[in-house]
């Protein structure tokens, strides 16, 4: 099922991930296309974790989350420009930790329950 928000290229299209272990995970669709590219998932149409697949799933988001947070530690470390501390005085940054933890729960639960993981756009 395809949701669309708003007209033309404000429109928002959401990612729906379900399992029938747990509640359903909708996604705006910038950060739900962020994690299937880090999934190495295909961008369009519907798509399916199996239950074997989720480990190694769960694996690399984990990966990603550890090398933004490395990033992260190393930029703190570095001096500021002052284009950089305008930034700062800017709302605070959602980082990939904080929008991955309900992905994270769902593979996780759905891991443990054995079951399958789907989306769709």
């Amino acid at each position: 099922m395809t949701w669309v928000f708003g007209r033309g290229h404000n429109a928002h299209m959401l990612y729906r991930f379900q399992s029938r272990a747990t509640s359903d995970l909708i996604m705006l669709e910038p950060q739900g296309r962020l994690f299937l590219e880090i999934l190495d998932k295909p961008l369009k149409g519907p798509g399916i974790l199996v239950v074997a697949d989720l480990p190694a799933a769960i694996q690399k988001i984990e990966a990603a989350i550890q090398a933004e947070d490395t990033q992260k530690t190393e930029a703190q470390g570095t001096p500021r420009l002052e284009e950089e501390e305008a930034e700062e005085a800017a709302p605070e940054k959602v980082w990939l930790r904080q929008r991955a933890k309900p992905l994270l729960d769902l593979m996780r639960r759905s891991l443990a329950a054995q079951q399958d993981v789907v989306w769709g756009l």
